[in-house]
């Protein structure tokens, strides 16, 4: 695959111009927020699935070493839901969505994928893990692109995992 040099907007922005952009939210979002958050990758070649239901045994899943990473975090609002037709209540944390540097993950060498799971530190002693449920990897929408020129960031959609399912390494 070539370089083709973007050009459709150098008379009022350019790559030097994506750069400095750039350059200054991550330095906003990394120096001055400075959210952390834990990455977990599943190993998928150390993870045994299995044969007949493609599935992965409870406590099967093999994973790379964690990897801290800055991103920008929402989280909704939690959800009231039912077990048996309403007979049991409970209260459901809601999703996690992360906006990430795609450069923060290259320089760190890593990619979030679907099943990932992260860790996001909700109090001082308290860690919230979720699982990755949307990688964020199609960012051809104007939304991740800076002024149309090319993409800068993706958003990663997490859900809660429950403590039975993962409980951190």
């Amino acid at each position: 695959m070539s370089n083709i040099p973007i050009n459709r907007l150098n008379k009022f922005f350019s790559e030097e111009d994506f750069i400095l952009n750039q350059s200054i939210g991550m330095e906003y979002l990394h120096g001055d927020i400075n959210m952390k958050l834990v990455l977990f990758r599943v190993d998928v070649s150390k993870t045994s699935i299995d044969d007949v239901y493609a599935e992965v045994g409870k406590d099967k899943i093999s994973f790379l070493a964690p990897v801290e990473f800055n991103g920008l975090v929402r989280i909704e609002e939690a959800k009231n839901n039912t077990y048996n037709n309403g007979l049991v209540r409970y209260n459901e944390p809601g999703n996690m969505t992360i906006s990430v540097y795609i450069k923060h993950l290259d320089e760190l060498g890593v990619d979030i994928k679907y099943a990932d799971y992260i860790g996001y530190s909700e109090t001082e002693d308290k860690i919230r893990y979720y699982t990755v449920v949307n990688d964020g990897k199609v960012t051809s929408d104007n939304k991740h692109k800076m002024f149309g020129y090319k993409p800068h960031y993706r958003t990663i959609t997490c859900t809660i995992a429950q403590e039975t399912e993962f409980r951190g390494i």
